[in-house]
């Protein structure tokens, strides 16, 4: 209409980066802001911060299939991952670690400071597919391995693996078995009972929790040296905690468990209706499993295409999406993963990553896909 500027519907299709906070969640984290006391204090002001945090590990317990005192907080994902790894290394003191190519950011980064240390370090290649197999897992094992740690689900490519297979062949050789959780915890089924790692990693704001705040989940047993010292968390992870935090990473957990039957066959039908619309473009490559991948993530590679072009036409048409893992934003290297599973780096550079989450609609998706079918035609010009 003249005289009126045209509003621009934006669609936020990155949920793989960071969820938005949930109201319900908000709210109860409002309920106990006000509860200031140090929870590791003795005095009535810290025995109710104390009452809020170990309420929420107990939650988180309960909800995951551990023991309350087998769940330690973190700053987030990332320092779970590092404290996963670095604390099992230096409690050994030496040995060889298994993991794969693919992993997080987080966890290649410990795994690189693992070998300066001393330590031997195997990485599994995935197949083309993105998928590393129990088998190989097994052909890497040494009598001096330690650990292995294998995601439950990649960041850029949404493919699940056998963890719980690769969990028991690395007890029947005396290793622990890690697995970062964070893509997958809240989005498929996840029991650590069932799955049976001593070692787990996960973050509140994937699930529509906070930001700061993540959980390693150690089981009991399992010698941990802390990479911040100190007497909390059972000293394992030293620095005062937060209740209030905690306390919504727990409520969006139960929520986001609560709703995951629904939600998840609601995301599978949009990713397909998705899927299909950004495959019927010529030259438009999927990445990753076609069916063992997380309900709510799509990456492709533009054939032909200049990937930072593709990436900021989509965005100045309101549509934001990701060209691989948040974590490395703003580096114009391409994306490991995709280099892992075959592509040339400048086929990595022009793949992008979609992700679905729980405020996504029909509509969207289709705004999505004729965004995209723009942005092609511009990256390609």
């Amino acid at each position: 209409m003249e005289g009126k500027e045209e509003t621009l519907a934006l669609v936020y299709l990155d949920y793989a980066a960071t969820t938005p906070l949930d109201l319900e969640v908000q709210q109860a984290m409002r309920e106990v802001e006000g509860i200031f006391g140090n929870p590791n204090s003795i005095h009535r002001f810290g025995q109710e911060a104390r009452r809020v945090l170990e309420g929420a590990r107990e939650r988180i317990a309960s909800l995951l299939g551990v023991r309350p005192r087998e769940v330690v907080f973190t700053g987030s994902g990332s320092e779970a991952d590092a404290l996963a790894l670095l604390g099992v290394a230096l409690a050994k003191g030496k040995g060889h670690v298994v993991s794969t190519e693919v992993e997080h950011s987080a966890v290649l980064g410990a795994l690189r400071l693992l070998e300066r240390l001393g330590f031997a370090v195997t990485r599994l290649r995935p197949d083309r597919l993105g998928l590393v197999y129990p088998e190989q897992v097994e052909e890497a094992l040494r009598p001096d391995t330690i650990l292995v740690s294998v995601m439950a689900a990649n960041n850029e490519l949404g493919t699940l693996y056998p963890i719980r297979e690769m969990a028991g062949i690395a007890h029947a050789h005396g290793a622990l078995f890690h697995t970062d959780a964070v893509q997958a915890v809240g989005q498929v089924p996840f029991r650590v009972d069932e799955v049976g790692a001593d070692l787990v990693s996960l973050s509140a704001h994937k699930f529509y929790g906070p930001k700061g705040i993540g959980v390693l989940l150690v089981r009991q047993g399992v010698d941990l040296f802390p990479l911040v010292p100190g007497k909390q968390e059972g000293g394992r992870r030293g620095g005062t905690q937060s209740p209030v935090l905690a306390h919504g990473m727990a409520i969006a957990l139960e929520k986001a468990l609560r709703l995951l039957p629904e939600e998840s066959s609601r995301l599978l039908a949009l990713r397909r209706r998705l899927e299909a619309g950004l495959l019927s473009v010529e030259g438009v490559e999927l990445n990753g499993h076609p069916e063992r991948r997380l309900p709510k993530l799509v990456n492709v590679t533009v054939k032909g295409a200049d990937g930072e072009a593709l990436l900021l036409a989509m965005d100045l048409m309101g549509v934001a999406v990701s060209s691989g893992s948040a974590c490395s934003a703003g580096s114009l290297e391409p994306s490991h993963v995709l280099l892992a599973i075959g592509r040339s780096p400048r086929d990595a550079r022009a793949s992008l990553r979609f992700s679905l989450g729980r405020y996504t609609t029909e509509a969207e998706v289709d705004r999505a896909v004729e965004v995209f079918r723009e942005a092609v035609a511009r990256a390609r010009a």
